[in-house]
Order: C-alpha cells, then structure tokens, then sequence
C-alpha cells in the first residue's frame, strides 16, 4: 500500500495521525489544563524571544534597551537614554522584521496542522499544494522580467500572490472529480502543480541575462524576512494570521472528525468533500500572503504539527494554538541565527529552518523504516 493513501489505523503508519481527541487516555479537564499551561508557557517565551530578536544582530542591543524602545514607540513611556541609532536599528529595521517572522512561523505551522488533517499525512506541509511553487514563480517573473509593474511598489509580493493563487486554483480544478475532492487526488495534484511550477520557475531562471537578477531570485527561493517595513502589508499579513488561527479553532472539532475518516465525520454531520475544499481555498489564501511577503520557507509546517501534537495531544483547539506559538518562535529565532551566524552577511532563512527541519524528517523516515508495510 501507498504511503500516499494509507488511512489511519489503530497501529502506527507512515502516514496516520493521532485519533483526536485523546478522551479515553486523558480526563478533558487535564487536557485543557496542559493545553493552557503550554499555550500561556509559549507565549511568555514567544515575548522573550522578540526582545532579543530585534537587540540581536551585527551591531547588537542589550534585552533591556530593545525592550525600552520598543515600549516606549508603543505607549510613549520613559525616558530617552539610548543611542538614537540603536533606536533607528531596533525600531525602523529590526521589529517589523521579528513581527513578520513570528506572524509567517505562525502561518506556516498552522498551515501544516491543516493540511496534515486535510490529507491524513504526517508528511504534509505547506509545499504539498504547490502554492509555494506559484509564489515563487510569480515572484522570479516580477523580479526578472518586471511582471507585476501594475501592484507599484509592491510589485513583488503582489505577482508573488498572484502566482499561488493561480496554483492553487489549478491544484483545486485539478483534484476535483464528480464533485468530491478525495485526500489523496489532493495531495498528488499538488505535487504535479508544484512540479510544474518549479519546472517554469526555473526555465525564467535561465532565459534571463541577469546575473543580479538570478542571485535575487535565488535568495527570495530560500526566504528572506528583508521585506518587512512598518510602512509595508505587514499589517495584513498579521490580520491574516490572526483571523486564521481564531477560525481554525473554533472548527478544531471539525478537522478531529476529518483526522479520524471520512466516514466518521459524515456521522457527525460535517460534508467532508466541501469541508476539504473551504480548507483548501483558506489555506490557499494564507500561504499565499505569507509567501509572498517571505519567501519560500521550508519545514516549519511539517516540523511544528509533530511538536505541538506531542505535548498538547491531537484535539485540533489544543493543536493549533500550540503550533502557532511554536511555529512563530521556531521562525524568529531562526531570523536571528540568519542575521548574525555570518554577519554582516545575511544568510537566507530557508538555510536555517532546512538545517533544523532535514534531520527531523530522517528521524522520521528512521522511524516509519521500522514498521511493517
């Protein structure tokens, strides 16, 4: 049998999630207080980590002075005793860039816990619909040949939204047969899609005679944070996350239902083919904005579901909320090693969550190797 069509089973597979919610095995009360211990534990060190994400760098800034002047740009308190270029650096250049890649590491993780339930795959992530292929090629043709130009200034991330848009409707017209949108037509759809994309992204590549050009759409393959500005979308890009976590939520009964079968949730009342496709158009959406504001950044969605299951279980209300705080701490902390491992040279943060995300991924194959087929 298929790694790509296995369903889950009492016994463990390549390919099945845990059966949400763990009811039998843990009392809800005990559930819901380890989810809440976590998610208020997570979001005190997520605070810390943005401290030292916008003090780190090439010219570094102590936690209590960044801390200082960023309360100080919010509410107006205290008094001035830092250098003005420390508040320039820490303000102007480095909040807007740890926002945005909390807000992203946020999406993506949330991203990955959708579509591990969408198509039942432990090794799903946000590259499995091939938007991120759309993105980047929408992104390679503004950056190489000016597409685009009609977005303005933000000619980049809007081409680069276009193209997972364009993806992403390919990988809906594509999966959709009678009517019904099955988990694995999904998921090979997406494959193909991305492919291709990857194929057309590559052939802009090298039908372009600039140098400089090519670097550039290299570097935005690998994800970059270099986009973020206060004066930038960044504000949708965090409206965007923020509504998705909370809608996701409140349907966490729902993708239980979609993690155990669908036969299940028909039971339950929830249409699994039209709730698979409003997933599929929402996650679309996501990942498109925060790819086209990032880059093209690998792992974080199929490494963070896996954590965030683990400590919190696999009832999705837990799971989200987990993974999102997990996720946007994982990508932050990622951004500082990518600023300053060869500063001033910044390395793409592709690079980094590759170096986290590979071994994690041979851990699971190790894993699965051990199990009969």
């Amino acid at each position: 049998m298929s790694i790509l069509d296995r369903s889950p089973s009492p016994s463990p597979t390549a390919t099945a999630l845990p059966e949400a919610p763990d009811d039998d095995l843990l009392g809800v009360g005990a559930q819901r207080r380890r989810a809440t211990l976590w998610v208020l534990g997570l979001t005190a060190a997520l605070v810390g980590t943005l401290v030292v994400g916008v003090g780190a760098g090439p010219v570094a800034v102590s936690p209590g002075d960044s801390f200082r002047i960023v309360l100080h740009h919010l509410t107006g308190l205290g008094d001035v005793t830092w250098e003005p270029r420390h508040d320039a650096i820490v303000w102007q250049i480095r909040a807007p860039r740890v926002v945005l890649g909390a807000a992203v590491g946020a999406g993506l993780a949330m991203a990955g816990v959708v579509l591990q339930a969408m198509v039942r795959n432990i090794l799903a992530d946000p590259y499995v619909l091939g938007i991120n292929s759309g993105a980047s090629c929408g992104a390679a043709g503004a950056i190489l040949f000016g597409a685009g130009a009609a977005f303005g200034d933000y000619a980049l991330q809007g081409s680069a939204f276009l193209g997972a848009l364009v993806a992403s409707a390919l990988v809906f017209l594509v999966a959709r047969s009678a009517g019904r949108i099955t988990s694995v037509r999904l998921l090979m759809a997406g494959v193909a899609i991305g492919y291709a994309l990857s194929a057309a992204t590559s052939f802009l590549i090298f039908a372009s005679d600039s140098a400089e050009g090519a670097r550039s759409v290299m570097f935005w393959l690998l994800g970059s944070l270099g986009l973020a500005g206060w004066n930038g979308p960044l504000a949708v890009v965090v409206a965007v996350v923020a509504a998705a976590a909370a809608l996701l939520v409140l349907t966490g009964r729902r993708l239980d239902a979609l993690v155990v079968g669908d036969e299940t949730a028909l039971t339950l009342g929830i249409h699994p083919e039209r709730f698979r496709s409003l997933l599929l158009v929402g996650v679309s959406l996501l990942v498109g904005v925060l790819v086209a504001m990032a880059g093209s950044i690998g792992f974080v969605g199929l490494v963070i579901p896996h954590l965030a299951r683990r400590l919190v279980g696999g009832a999705h209300r837990a799971v989200v909320p987990v993974a999102a705080l997990l996720g946007a701490i994982l990508l932050v902390w990622a951004d500082v090693l990518a600023r300053t491992l060869l500063a001033p040279q910044e390395i793409p943060i592709g690079i980094i969550t590759a170096l986290v995300g590979a071994p994690f991924l041979l851990f699971l194959v190790r894993r699965f190797q051990a199990v009969p087929s």
